[in-house]
């Protein structure tokens, strides 16, 4: 944990926030304490870890956030009581690490080392899914359709037949896809596709 000791907390409940402010006092680990992922948005750090309260969709907001603004910062999850399901889909939607409150200091620090190991080889990877899923999202579904028809290697004739309109139609789809996504040529755009995991 030698750069990074800044814990951005984000948690709703203002006691648990103040209880975790005061675990920490004192200790190597600085704390900034966030009511809210919009609070958090609008002073977006540097750098840090985000100390994230799992409740509701915060990790899959603050996953789409950074997958928009290609701001990484890598989530440690923690929730009391959690359950095993809980824990891993939060680790599944990206968080690299996930606590129980409460927990200790030293605790925190193994999670915030364990963390910044994860992190090397987790971000680039979850941050490409999150750009292409982003970028993904801007199609409308006929256009998925032909994204995937396309990321599986069929011509437009097959996609027409297979979505019961004409190969004219499918072409229209696929230029419109391309501009939407910001991709030059349709090899990029299977890429994205695959990096969003819409294809396997």
């Amino acid at each position: 944990m030698t750069q990074r000791s800044n814990i951005l907390l984000v948690d709703g409940d203002f006691r648990r926030r103040a209880a975790i402010s005061h675990c920490l006092a004192g200790s190597d680990i600085h704390v900034e304490p966030f009511e809210d992922t919009a609070e958090l948005f609008s002073r977006w750090p540097r750098d840090g870890m985000l100390l994230v309260h799992d409740a509701g969709d915060a990790i899959a907001v603050l996953l789409e956030h950074m997958g928009r603004t290609g701001d990484w910062l890598p989530i440690i999850a923690f929730a009391e009581k959690p359950s095993i399901r809980r824990i891993v889909e939060a680790v599944l939607q990206g968080a690299v690490d996930y606590l129980v409150w409460p927990f200790e200091v030293a605790e925190l620090a193994d999670s915030m080392n364990v963390a910044e190991d994860r992190a090397r080889s987790v971000a680039s990877s979850k941050l490409r899914e999150a750009v292409a899923r982003s970028r993904v999202e801007r199609l409308t579904k006929r256009e998925r359709e032909v994204l995937a028809g396309v990321a599986g290697g069929l011509s437009n004739r097959l996609i027409g037949e297979k979505l019961s309109i004409s190969p004219r139609t499918v072409e229209i789809h696929r230029a419109n896809m391309l501009s939407k996504m910001g991709a030059t040529h349709t090899s990029e755009a299977i890429r994205i596709a695959i990096e969003a995991a819409l294809v396997n």
